[in-house]
């Protein structure tokens, strides 16, 4: 994919999470022209935190669950995107969102393979504009 603006504020915001959210580890990752697929691994901790528990600066940080974290994503870039389409106001995402627990190695290197070959099968999605057929 070779990615529009509104496709590299999408990726801005992508790797920016971690830095709003400490626990957050980012994995495979893929943006197609209308979703996005990606692996985000909830941690304790980020492996550079050598904060203790009772640390001050520690304390007051809350460890956000993957609701929030899609939602400071779609809003992150929403607002980017409208403010560089001049579009102020208008939804760039959709409600939902698909989330899936993965529970072992094996099906994590599945659904990896799945992202990175995403990209090689958008000519054949039922979404794109090129397949839809006129009812």
């Amino acid at each position: 994919m070779v990615l529009n603006e509104c496709g590299e504020i999408v990726r801005h915001a992508w790797n920016d999470l971690p830095n709003h959210y400490p626990h957050v580890v980012l994995d495979e990752f893929c943006i197609m022209p209308n979703h996005i697929h990606g692996i985000i691994l909830l941690t304790e901790s980020r492996s550079d935190d050598n904060a203790r528990p009772d640390d001050e600066t520690r304390s007051h940080k809350k460890r956000h669950g993957l609701p929030e974290i899609v939602r400071a994503l779609k809003s992150f870039s929403s607002r980017r995107i409208n403010q560089a389409l001049n579009s102020p106001g208008i939804p760039a995402w959709q409600c939902n969102y698909y989330e899936h627990t993965v529970r072992n190695n094996g099906e994590l290197h599945a659904i990896r393979q799945y992202i990175q070959k995403n990209p090689l099968k958008w000519e054949l999605d039922q979404d794109n504009p090129v397949t839809l057929v006129p009812d």
